[in-house]
């Protein structure tokens, strides 16, 4: 334990708190707030940083801020909505950054930590082991392949940087589950890696199909598929989809879990349409919706 604890203090030079604020006319501002707060990880010596996308998605204005107290502007560099990963710029030289690990290689029981900021110059670290590599689903359209669980609580902000045993940065915190065993949700480091030419370079995966999104919130239950909510003025909202419709077929395929809704839905691309049936009110009923590109919408 002693030892984690001095490997922790050596790697929280890398660490840095985001304070955000989002012009009050985005779209994600009814569900995430106008001031955000975050953390960060350097993942190189010219500035750039690694943080989870819901904390600067819509943006205007993120300043940084580093253990020691330093203060700058960060620009968005890239905002990948698939893996829900952003990278960040900020204006330093020679700064000591961390070391990307292969987080395919993680395996059940590996010992892990998370640095996370509780404040500008405040850092904190939880530590467990990983729980679960499985696929992820959340509601908000919103599925990984495989992604890191773990029994480490996030002591601080979404965003930092999650290490292995060995110092190596094996993933981006996301989320708190609070789940018995599973306190924590990260990003595995390699959707970043395999992509981080197209990332720095075009903002995005340039040759990806980008996914149809229509901006409802999918929430499985005994009975089905329920919308929980819809995003104001988001392809499903203006089509007619409504809270507490139950979906049972996307383009006349059945779905009975969230992760085959989306696995259909995701089968076309942004600009084609899909036809959901619904049951609303004890009656079927058959609704077409147009799907966009999410990063698009929420440009």
């Amino acid at each position: 334990m002693d030892a984690q604890i001095g490997l922790a203090r050596a790697l929280v030079p890398l660490t840095v708190a985001l304070h955000v604020r989002i012009p009050g006319g985005h779209p994600s501002v009814a569900t995430l707030g106008e001031e955000r707060m975050g953390s960060a990880a350097l993942v190189d010596s010219q500035g750039l940083l690694l943080t989870v996308n819901y904390v600067v998605m819509g943006g205007r204005e993120i300043v940084a801020t580093l253990s020691d107290g330093r203060r700058f502007p960060a620009e968005i560099v890239a905002q990948d909505f698939e893996s829900g990963i952003a990278v960040l710029r900020i204006p330093v030289r020679d700064q000591p950054a961390a070391i990307l690990g292969d987080s395919r290689r993680l395996a059940l029981g590996h010992e892990v930590f998370v640095l996370a900021s509780a404040g500008p110059t405040v850092r904190r670290v939880g530590s467990g082991v990983v729980t679960d590599l499985g696929p992820f689903d959340a509601y908000w359209e919103y599925m990984l392949d495989s992604a890191i669980q773990s029994s480490a609580f996030n002591p601080g902000f979404g965003g930092g940087p999650l290490f292995d045993i060995r110092a190596r940065m094996v993933g981006v915190t996301s989320l708190n589950l609070g789940q018995v065993g599973r306190f924590s949700l990260a990003i595995p480091i390699h959707l970043f890696i395999e992509h981080r030419n197209d990332l720095l370079r075009f903002g995005r995966v340039r040759d990806r199909v980008r996914r149809a999104w229509i901006g409802f919130y999918p929430q499985p239950t005994e009975s089905g598929i329920v919308v929980a909510g819809v995003v104001p003025e988001a392809p499903a909202s203006r089509s007619g989809i409504r809270e507490g419709d139950m979906i049972l077929a996307v383009n006349l395929r059945e779905v009975t879990t969230r992760q085959e809704l989306y696995q259909e839905m995701w089968r076309h691309a942004a600009g084609e349409p899909l036809r959901f049936n619904i049951l609303r009110d004890g009656r079927r009923t058959t609704i077409e919706v147009v799907g966009q590109d999410r990063a698009e919408f929420y440009r």
